[in-house]
């Protein structure tokens, strides 16, 4: 009788562990604000639970909000207070360097160096770099005519390409070109070395893959040769979303191998936003006008403001850190530092922005080139590796297609491909700022060998998440203000600029 009288009472207690446990995976799948709002909601009735008790208790098993186990997600107030923090702190140094200094800009000299007759030898050698243009599209036409062989076709790309590399060496240092235009100019050499390897060892992949098919075919039932290539198996690297490139003919389709070889075609992809050639790339119906003209706006605004952060800001805080790096001064080295990373991290991130989304989109939209994938999520890079792999997809790209994924099919570990496609990236970078600046200095180097064990680091377990974010971040934040001013202290020993020429500079 007791066991039965009970029985009410239980499935009464049952029944509420029940409801609280839908509560709690209601709450699961809600907002944090509502999550926040839910809890308290319950506090009275948590009150109610101790309702009859003479102590009237209100406490319960709570985590504080800032642990971790409590579950609580919305800091967007203290993300507004950083922020405003950063806002006030940011103000404040660049009104004591305008009390320091005095308004430096000056947009006029932005043209004369735009303009500047020094530049004269710089312009010459972008004139240029059209010849090695087409003597690689005359080698491409004569081996898919069978005119050279595929030995003698190597020797003469590779002369070709050794020769594009050195000339902008020659000439910078035998003429004494601005220092802007030798940036433009062996950027741009930089650039055209990497389109044409593409260029080169996609057609050699098209060229192989006809072949084989045309022996395939004359073996099965000596079909039409002249027919080879119909086949979209011999557009290598092709897209099947995109349409015909452009070649001058009026049949829409896929081009095929050898219809591309072409000054058209070419000279598109040399124009297009992107390091990897293809056959067939994916375009876009039509040039959206409106998104056109805010990516302009965007472009003219964002270079005026990072041409005034460099004037305003970084020109002078360089020229403060001479004496300290002469005289090997460590704590005001360490200051100067400091100083110059924050205006520095703004200009790298705002040229990232105009470069990377701005200009590239620009180009694309003229272009109507379809594939807009510039940049990933690289601010969420925990790893090196991750961060090397999606702040710059163009580059990334070409590195795993034309020197990543060749070393390994060749037989090497991928620990040997990824060193050399560091060590490649090293060396170019050393070229592109020793050579701009007259004198042969390995900072860059350096800096981009030493991310090989950085690498390492970051990729370990414990690093992995929000430490390896951190790492990352130090590495970007305070790495390019040190190599600038290694840079800055050797370019004025080698050539000497008087401070008052700061904002020419």
């Amino acid at each position: 009788a007791g066991q039965k009288n009970n029985a009410p009472g239980a499935s009464r207690v049952v029944a509420r562990r029940m409801a609280v446990r839908g509560r709690r995976s209601k709450r699961g799948s809600r907002s944090p604000e509502h999550q926040n709002a839910t809890a308290v909601q319950e506090e009275p009735e948590n009150k109610l639970e101790g309702k009859g008790r003479p102590d009237r208790p209100i406490h319960r098993v709570r985590d504080s909000l800032l642990s971790s186990t409590s579950g609580f997600q919305n800091y967007r107030g203290l993300l507004n207070d950083c922020i405003l923090l950063l806002v006030l702190s940011n103000a404040r140094n660049i009104i004591s360097n305008v009390l320091k200094y005095g308004l430096l800009v000056n947009p006029l000299q932005w043209g004369r160096l735009a303009v500047d007759l020094n530049n004269v030898p710089s312009y010459w050698l972008l004139l240029g770099s059209s010849v090695f243009v087409l003597i690689a599209l005359k080698l491409e036409q004569a081996a898919s005519k069978g005119l050279v062989s595929q030995g003698v076709l190597l020797t003469l790309h590779t002369i070709n390409l050794i020769i594009l590399l050195t000339t902008p060496v020659v000439i910078v240092f035998t003429f004494d070109a601005g220092l802007v235009g030798r940036f433009c100019a062996l950027g741009w050499y930089t650039v055209l070395l990497m389109k044409l390897v593409s260029y080169i060892q996609v057609n050699s992949w098209c060229r192989r893959t006809s072949l084989k098919n045309k022996k395939t075919l004359s073996s099965a039932d000596g079909a039409n040769t002249d027919s080879v290539g119909a086949n979209t198996d011999d557009s290598i690297g092709a897209n099947t979303d995109g349409v015909s490139a452009n070649t001058g003919e009026n049949t829409p389709g896929l081009v095929m191998y050898p219809n591309n070889l072409n000054v058209k075609d070419l000279v598109y992809f040399l124009a297009a936003p992107t390091l990897c050639y293809e056959l067939n790339f994916p375009r876009i119906p039509r040039i959206r006008k409106i998104f056109l003209l805010r990516r302009t706006l965007e472009a003219v605004f964002l270079i005026n403001v990072v041409l005034a952060i460099v004037q305003q800001w970084l020109v002078p805080t360089a020229f403060n850190s001479l004496k300290p790096f002469k005289e090997m001064d460590y704590p005001l080295m360490v200051e100067r530092i400091l100083i110059l990373a924050g205006p520095n991290h703004l200009m790298w991130l705002l040229s990232f922005y105009f470069f990377f989304h701005s200009y590239m989109n620009i180009l694309g939209e003229l272009l109507r080139f379809g594939d807009r994938q510039f940049y990933k999520d690289w601010w969420n890079s925990d790893t090196i590796r991750h961060f090397w792999s999606s702040w710059n997809i163009p580059v990334h790209r070409f590195a795993l297609r034309h020197i990543y994924t060749p070393i390994v099919e060749l037989g090497y570990s991928q620990t040997v491909a990824v060193i050399t496609v560091f060590l490649l990236s090293a060396f170019f970078h050393e070229y592109v700022v020793s050579i701009s600046l007259r004198m042969v200095r390995t900072w860059a180097f350096v800096a981009m060998v030493s991310q090989v064990p950085l690498g390492i680091l970051t990729s370990l377990s414990f690093m992995r998440g929000q430490i390896g974010n951190v790492v990352v971040w130090i590495s970007i934040v305070l790495g390019q203000p040190t190599a600038i001013m290694m840079y800055f202290h050797d370019y004025n020993w080698f050539h000497p600029i008087p401070s008052n020429n700061a904002t020419v500079v």
